[in-house]
């Protein structure tokens, strides 16, 4: 059985765009480290984007974020240094324009993983959201996310997501 790994958001916007920050940068290594060895064993590999449409500052999230950022079309969209390069035309990618995807939680729900794994940004809100719909779509499947491999622009907020990550039994390595 196959193992999955979703790699969560890891775009320009994030890393050295907008709403990119230092902790971000220091994961490509580390995500594309990963991605390489998924691909070495023959397991899938999953690339969410969080997507937004030039109306973005109407919307309720850009109400409450009111930053521009992962406007469909522009380079803050587009996948972050050695980790874009990882991937392949063949991995599935999930464009979403809210936090979790409910594409993605259809697609896990019909399909059988050894476990999920996921890395990317941004811990307390993305990462978080996406690890939940996995548990969700498949509850007796191993969910971890490698905490060396996630990042948050605020700490605090990262550390209270790995917490309440462990409490939904979301493996934390």
């Amino acid at each position: 059985m196959k193992k999955c790994l979703i790699v969560v958001d890891y775009q320009v916007d994030f890393v050295t765009g907008s709403l990119g920050f230092a902790k971000a940068k220091e994961l490509d290594e580390k995500i594309a480290g990963k991605i390489s060895e998924y691909r070495e064993n023959g397991d899938e590999i999953i690339f969410t984007f969080d997507t937004h449409k030039e109306n973005y500052l109407s919307t309720l999230e850009g109400k409450n974020l009111p930053v521009e950022h992962c406007i469909e079309g522009t380079d803050g969209h587009r996948l972050y240094g050695k980790t874009a390069s990882m991937k392949d035309d063949n991995d599935k990618c999930f464009f979403k324009p809210s936090f979790g995807s409910s594409e993605l939680f259809e697609y896990l729900k019909n399909k059988e993983y050894e476990s999920i794994e996921l890395c990317g940004v941004v811990t307390n809100i993305c990462v978080i959201s996406n690890a939940v719909l996995a548990k969700t779509a498949q509850p007796e499947t191993e969910v971890i996310v490698d905490s060396n491999c996630i990042a948050s622009n605020d700490e605090n907020l990262n550390d209270a997501a790995i917490s309440v990550m462990k409490s939904l039994q979301i493996k934390i390595i």
